[in-house]
């Protein structure tokens, strides 16, 4: 299956080359494309270099700083466009451990979305102090009871999908501009009906850069989560 997989970059100068060397040594035959929020740092340039050295890489260059959410939904806008079977996603700090791919893409085969977690079976995070652990995995937990869903892991950006669940879910209608954007796409996921599944993995804190997450983050995840109680979605798988 022709596959993609999305990263966003902002100011990810540091890490887009790493993150390229380490899923081209997978020998999987996947594209990547950086979706560049036109980052003061030069990894909008960075990536283009790196794309005009492999045609794997591809890239899209944003005007402005819009959030993850937007970024991702124009990469996803983009691979579908393209024609690709499989879109993956994943974030550019290499936080997302590169040699899960392959089970991520195994069991595509079986599923139409395959959702990354740090918290299937057990915890799996490195280097993040015991208050902000416990705030991601109550967080988590309170998500997954109030809008009854069977997903362990809601706030992480490692995910894939066949093309037509992107196709269905409306990605027009995902309005979160940050990690509230990852819960509204597990959420319309689950609710549409397809089948999905869960992988684990060892999620370990970014070695360079800064971390994006910021309080107004965390308060637009709480009101998206309560939007979204009182939203009914429409079974369509």
């Amino acid at each position: 299956m022709k596959t993609i997989i999305v990263i966003p970059t902002y100011n990810e100068k540091d890490n887009i080359g790493k993150i390229s060397e380490a899923i081209k040594k997978l020998n999987l035959n996947v594209d990547i494309l950086f979706v560049d929020d036109n980052s003061p740092d030069g990894t909008g340039d960075i990536a283009e270099k790196l794309s005009s050295q492999h045609s794997f890489i591809k890239v899209i260059h944003r005007e402005k700083k819009e959030g993850l959410g937007r970024a991702y939904v124009c990469g996803f806008k983009w691979a579908l466009s393209a024609g690709y079977d499989v879109i993956m996603q994943m974030d550019a700090d290499l936080s997302h451990d590169p040699n899960v791919i392959p089970v991520f893409l195994e069991k595509i085969k079986d599923y139409d979305a395959v959702f990354g977690s740090r918290y299937l079976k057990g915890v799996r995070v490195s280097n993040w102090s015991f208050k902000r652990l416990l705030l991601s995995k109550l967080a988590n937990e309170f998500i997954r009871i109030m809008l009854r869903i069977d997903s362990t892991d809601t706030t992480t950006a490692f995910k894939c999908f066949r093309r037509n669940v992107l196709g269905i879910i409306n990605l027009d209608n995902l309005k979160g501009r940050q990690n509230a954007f990852l819960i509204e796409l597990v959420y319309r996921t689950i609710k549409a009906g397809f089948k999905t599944t869960e992988v684990p993995f060892m999620f370990k804190e970014r070695e360079s850069g800064e971390s994006k997450m910021e309080f107004k983050t965390a308060v637009e995840m709480l009101f998206v989560v309560f939007k979204l109680m009182m939203t009914k979605v429409k079974r369509l798988a």
